[in-house]
């Protein structure tokens, strides 16, 4: 199955974001790159904006947000209906945020993980499946719309 991304970042995520990017190549997986175009200051909403547009127009699309905290580009992200973007720290959080959540983006907070750290992160993201059963019911009460 061919997995679809959409990946964006603020100037702190940007060195970040470049470096993912060359994983998701070494993998061919498709992707779109939203921004930031550097590490020059810039506003992070724009991108976590069109991210989660897109997740909204496409639920297939998987969602990749970086910047300092990651907290930004998820409340950003998580504005939008049917967008899921979990703050992800570690592996065991990026792989439970699938499980249980369904999550259907990914909040990597550049300032405080190493590009081996979020790698682990997405990739464990990228392979993990939502389990469903209980967790199903539980997710479907999220959306406010």
């Amino acid at each position: 199955m061919t997995k679809n991304f959409i990946i964006g970042s603020d100037h702190a995520g940007f060195d970040l974001k470049e470096q993912l990017k060359g994983f998701l190549d070494s993998k061919e997986y498709k992707y779109v790159d939203v921004g930031a175009n550097s590490s020059e200051r810039t506003d992070y909403p724009p991108y976590a904006h069109s991210v989660a547009k897109s997740i909204e127009d496409n639920p297939a699309i998987i969602g990749i947000l970086i910047c300092g905290s990651a907290n930004g580009v998820a409340m950003t992200a998580n504005k939008h209906q049917g967008v899921r973007c979990a703050v992800c720290w570690n592996e065991e959080i990026a792989k439970l945020s699938r499980l249980h959540n369904n999550a259907n983006a990914i909040a990597i907070p550049a300032r405080f993980v190493s590009f081996e750290e979020a790698l682990v992160m997405l990739k464990v993201f990228i392979e993990t499946p939502f389990e469903g059963g209980r967790h199903e019911q539980r997710v479907n009460q999220i959306s406010c719309g």
